[in-house]
């Protein structure tokens, strides 16, 4: 639902109420008023990510709501994996008011502890995609370790990994809430087995201040002539 889940694994506290907090999550609601149809990203990530998407593209998302909306509106395919009956059906609805046929919608509900994600439907159903085959991917839902892992070999050189509220799941310097420390290092097992593969992607780490979405662009041939060429056009706009 693209909604903001709260962190599976920091308890949940109080002192990120700072006047700089009140002003970044005002600047927040400001903008989400201004834009209701953009995805629950930082503005920052919304706005390159659009810069990078073309027609053709083919993706995938875990987590379904605005996104699937706005990413069917603007590429050719999109498999979307959710876990929630009553929002797969009210979503089904408004795609299919809108005309966006273009969405393989995958209704996967829970069926797993978390730290059985990997046995789970839900992330399971990045496995039925073949290898290098969609231009990015979106992880912003349930299992959110396991569909990482299992969406990134399906992910094609120069394609984009989009991971929201990363800042919970990846070590950073991020000032956002429940921010995860170099010395805390990776959420999980799972996450630390990504992280050691990213490590050799490219990283283009957004926060708000709130929280924080990455884009990690897959090596391999022209992949960063492409996302290079999309920046600078962005910059001369």
């Amino acid at each position: 639902m693209n909604a903001m889940p709260a962190p599976l694994t920091q308890p949940r506290t109080f002192s990120h109420l700072t006047p700089r907090y009140v002003v970044n999550r005002t600047r927040q609601m400001v903008y989400e008023r201004a834009h209701p149809d953009d995805p629950w990203l930082t503005p920052a990530a919304v706005k390159l990510v659009s810069t990078l998407l073309r027609p053709a593209d083919r993706g995938a998302e875990f987590g379904s709501g605005r996104s699937t909306l706005w990413f069917a509106a603007r590429v050719a395919a999109l498999t979307s994996v959710e876990h929630d009956e009553r929002w797969h059906e009210s979503l089904t609805a408004t795609l299919k008011d809108r005309g966006l046929g273009n969405v393989e919608y995958i209704l996967a509900p829970e069926d797993q502890p978390m730290e059985r994600g990997g046995e789970s439907a839900y992330a399971r159903a990045a496995l039925a995609l073949p290898d290098a085959s969609i231009d990015f991917a979106l992880v912003d839902g349930h299992y959110r370790d396991y569909s990482a892992k299992f969406i990134m070999p399906k992910i094609k050189p120069g394609g984009m990994l989009i991971i929201d509220n990363v800042n919970w799941y990846l070590p950073c310097q991020s000032r956002s809430p429940n921010s995860r420390t170099a010395a805390l290092g990776p959420a999980t097992p799972v996450w630390a087995a990504v992280w050691r593969e990213l490590a050799g992607w490219r990283t283009i780490w957004t926060s708000s201040g709130v929280w924080d979405t990455a884009i990690f662009i897959k090596p391999g041939e022209g992949s960063l002539e492409h996302a290079d060429s999309h920046v600078r056009d962005q910059a001369r706009a």
